[in-house]
């Protein structure tokens, strides 16, 4: 598979005259279908959706809002010999409690009151092609028991029908949430997570991913700039905040932020007008630096720096007293204070 290697598209063409901004996108992102990054974790994750991509495995899916989730489970459809078929994609949170099994599984004309007709569920729709259930933690305990047996016998009864139901699904499952917080919390059924996560996949927040937040910003613009025929650029001042800023909300919010900016700019996106707090601008830490907002404050950045140094030698205090040149007593002090 090659679709995720380095893009040189161009390089050896004397005939291409595209501009040299958008050669260099090409060249610095790899790809995975519609994914984009050339970060190192990245790089891992590719290879897992590669792995898995060839196989019927299930899939869970772990990561914060806005990391791509659904993106992720639509390149590993797309990679798989299920790709002709149909993908499925549902938000269980956004489904009542009381219309999800019908929704997942379908009902039988006057299984209930305004039932006019059959219908067909989700994991029909998706026969022989991927379901993918966003946010299944969110799914009642009760239907996560259902869940489980058809993942299990691969059939299921529709809502007031006694006929057997056989599919072929690829079910690709995703949550937000911590795995075993969601299990002690009763959210999500132990025995459910072990049979979803026979494969698990971590999708890393934007944060962790260095240099690409910057790559894809420039792709965004660049997107933006084809589509309203412009040739709008970046000030300086955006460039740093792009950099600097932890992107609570990850893909999905650079790239609100970058529509916001785009549609309120002249000639140059200003990216710091756009975000609504700049207090959580906290510095970004990738491969062992610490990269800082221009103006955040000593006191501020002489906690991140003790607390990452503590983290880096494992919580041992003396080892990082030794590396930031204070005394053990006055490590204590900051800890105290923090």
């Amino acid at each position: 598979m090659a679709s995720h290697q380095t893009l040189m598209a161009g390089s050896d063409d004397p005939s291409d005259s595209r501009p040299e901004q958008e050669m260099t996108l090409d060249k610095s992102l790899n790809q995975l279908g519609i994914l984009k990054g050339s970060s190192p974790v990245m790089e891992q994750l590719y290879q897992q959706v590669e792995r898995v991509a060839a196989t019927d495995a299930t899939v869970l899916l772990v990561g914060e809002s806005g990391t791509g989730k659904e993106v992720i489970a639509n390149a590993i459809h797309q990679e798989s010999a299920r790709k002709d078929e149909a993908f499925v994609a549902v938000n269980c949170g956004a489904i009542p409690a009381h219309l999800i099994e019908a929704a997942l599984f379908g009902h039988e004309k006057g299984s209930f009151t305004g039932a006019v007709r059959q219908h067909i569920g989700y994991f029909e729709h998706a026969s022989r092609g991927t379901l993918f259930l966003d946010e299944i933690t969110e799914m009642p305990v009760d239907m996560q028991v259902k869940l489980l047996r058809v993942l299990e016998s691969g059939a299921f009864l529709r809502v007031g029908g006694d006929e057997e139901v056989k599919v072929d699904v690829r079910l690709i499952a995703a949550t937000n949430r911590d795995l075993d917080a969601a299990v002690k919390d009763g959210s999500l059924r132990a025995d459910l997570m072990y049979r979803l996560a026979v494969f698990p996949i971590r999708i890393p927040p934007l944060r962790e991913r260095g240099t690409d937040i910057e790559l894809l910003a420039q792709h965004f613009l660049q997107l933006l700039n084809e589509k309203e025929n412009t040739q709008k650029t970046f000030s300086r001042a955006s460039l740093d905040v792009i950099r600097s800023y932890s992107w609570p909300g990850n893909v999905r919010e650079l790239k609100n932020v970058m529509q916001r900016a785009f549609i309120l700019a002249t000639d140059t996106l200003n990216i710091e007008e756009c975000i609504s707090d700049l207090s959580t601008r906290k510095p970004t830490e990738h491969e062992g630096y610490l990269n800082f907002f221009v103006g955040t404050p000593l006191a501020d950045a002489q906690k991140e720096i003790i607390l990452a140094t503590l983290k880096h030698y494992s919580g041992n205090k003396r080892l990082t007293a030794e590396a930031l040149g204070i005394s053990l007593k006055t490590l204590y002090n900051r800890l105290k204070e923090y």
